[in-house]
């Protein structure tokens, strides 16, 4: 086994400082430089229960081919991010780069020699994978065992700075309606509802007088293309965070046999909690006694469900949060369902008794 010759402290110290996911990221990308040169790059956040991208930073040669990038990436099974195991990392020169049609179809054109793959998964879910591209030369077994190393600290990162999306949502915090964004096979936008030129704008804002990129639409579409294609059984949709606590669900579906249709909607609040004891790892005992609580159940009944005594029930909340930082169980739930306190939550979840 080729062990990593590099420093790794300087990603560790980004890893420990935690932030936004956004500048984490860029933060990772100027440490890692600092050890494996590259001339291109795409890191991308991925929904943990489906592995689908939904929110990317990423540098490539041209943007106008973003689309058509995005969708070679999820037609591709070489390196691909949802089969990488141990060790999290793969080169495209190792082996024959021609049989993926990602780098025989557009990364060559663009002079990319190798590629270095890197997904960040662990027991509870796929946080997000990084593509390294490099035009001058291949990576070395050196640099791959160095972001083998890194892979760890790096996924827990992406998990905390998840997890630290559930907020308790300010009051006159707005709720988003249904947005739909419809796409071509090949990606390209053929129309969209009048909201969802802000979302895509907020999700990911453009350079000034540049229209926004919906670059988390194109993941979910080009999955859809990657399971009718049979490259992957994962369902087309994935879960992003917009802002001030809010979650959105976006999903691919065909209209009429042949354009995609890509809706954006408000987290369901089930998907929501799921979501959220993902981010802060919780045990399965934690994430069914929090199912129960934001059905609506108190103590006596979570008690009654889960075939344990009261006293047990009240331990396994106190670690509950003990993981989560929340003080009480209103607070606990404002975060995990998307509560604005004082608002109206109607349509937010069921009541909840505390």
């Amino acid at each position: 086994m080729v062990r990593a010759t590099r420093s790794v402290g300087p990603v560790l110290r980004v890893c420990e400082a935690g932030g936004d996911a956004r500048e984490l990221r860029l933060r990772l990308l100027d440490a890692l430089r600092r050890a494996v040169d590259f001339d291109f790059h795409a890191f991308v956040l991925t929904d943990p229960e489906t592995s689908v991208g939904s929110a990317p930073v990423a540098a490539v040669p041209h943007v106008r081919d973003l689309p058509r990038l995005i969708r070679l990436k999820y037609l591709t099974e070489v390196n691909r991010w949802t089969g990488l195991a141990e060790p999290p990392v793969a080169l495209l020169s190792v082996g024959d780069p021609a049989r993926g049609p990602l780098w025989r179809e557009l990364l060559a054109g663009y002079g990319v020699r190798d590629v270095a793959s890197v997904v960040f998964r662990d027991r509870f879910g796929c946080w997000g994978f990084l593509d390294l591209w490099r035009t001058g030369g291949v990576f070395d077994p050196g640099e791959a065992a160095f972001l083998a190393e890194v892979a760890g600290p790096v996924t827990a990162a992406l998990r905390r700075a998840q997890a630290d999306t559930f907020v308790t949502r300010p009051p006159g915090a707005r709720r988003l309606g249904p947005l739909v964004l419809l796409l071509s096979p090949e990606l390209a936008v053929l129309g969209q509802t009048p909201e969802t030129h802000d979302f895509l704008t907020a999700l990911i804002p453009p350079a000034p007088d540049r229209q926004p990129i919906p670059a988390s639409a194109y993941n979910v579409a080009a999955q859809l293309l990657a399971v009718e294609a049979g490259v992957d059984g994962n369902q087309p949709s994935a879960r992003v965070h917009l802002g001030d606590g809010l979650w959105l669900t976006l999903r691919a579906a065909r209209i009429g046999g042949r354009d995609i249709a890509v809706t954006i909607e408000e987290t369901p609040p089930g998907e929501r909690v799921a979501l959220f004891c993902r981010a802060y790892g919780l045990s399965a005992r934690e994430t069914e006694l929090l199912g129960h609580l934001a059905a609506g159940a108190d103590t006596r009944e979570v008690a009654r469900r889960m075939f344990l005594a009261e006293n047990t029930v009240q331990d396994h909340l106190k670690s509950v949060f003990a993981r989560t930082g929340a003080r009480n169980r209103r607070t606990l739930l404002a975060r995990a369902l998307g509560w604005t306190p004082g608002a109206d939550n109607a349509g937010s979840g069921p009541a909840v008794t505390v």
